[in-house]
């Protein structure tokens, strides 16, 4: 599939649909890669990944202590900037450098060595990029990721189970004590 348009826009937040966000060559603006549309968003990637964070309810140096706090990575770590969305990502450098590049963890489809050290990704949609990365770091950088989100999501998994448990009785007898708490409620309400 071909990406069909590349517009320029003064603010892009990260959403269910970006792929990739990459430096672009003025060092300036950011490239972003979605689905079906590429953009071009005059912001620097880190200043496109903590705007997204926080419009998400945090920042990225929320996101990166969450990491550091989950599995102890304080080096090149992968961010979730939207658990409700499953929407993880990874750097490819240090995000302090200026050519680091984010991709989605979920668009990822293959990854193969190239030359010079560097790495091919192609995406779900087959759109392709080349990173100046070795293929073994670019996994390593993958791996983590799924790792970060197999994590979250767990511990989301676990609270859902939670409130199952409290909102659906497994019996008669779970059921009456349900009916009689809220009825104890709303009588303390009632005058």
């Amino acid at each position: 599939m071909m990406i069909a348009t590349k517009k320029t826009v003064e603010d892009y937040i990260i959403n269910r649909f970006t792929m990739a966000i990459l430096p672009d060559s003025n060092k300036m603006s950011t490239r972003i890669l979605e689905y079906e549309e590429e953009f071009v968003v005059e912001k620097r990637p880190m200043e496109v990944i903590d705007q997204s964070c926080r419009y998400f309810g945090s920042s990225y140096s929320g996101r990166k202590d969450g990491t550091k706090n989950l599995m102890g990575i304080t080096h090149k770590s992968p961010i979730v900037i939207d658990p409700a969305n499953s929407i993880y990502f990874f750097p490819t450098t240090s995000s302090t450098r200026p050519q680091c590049a984010w991709l989605s963890h979920y668009f990822i489809k293959n990854s193969a060595k190239v030359e010079h050290d560097n790495t091919i990704v192609t995406f779900s949609n087959d759109k392709q990029i080349t990173l100046p990365m070795s293929i073994g770091s670019f996994k390593n950088q993958y791996y983590r990721t799924a790792q970060l989100r197999t994590m979250i999501s767990s511990r989301i998994e676990l609270e859902q189970r939670k409130l199952n448990m409290f909102l659906i009785p497994k019996d008669e007898k779970e059921k009456n004590a349900i009916y009689e708490q809220m009825i104890r409620e709303l009588d303390r309400f009632s005058w």
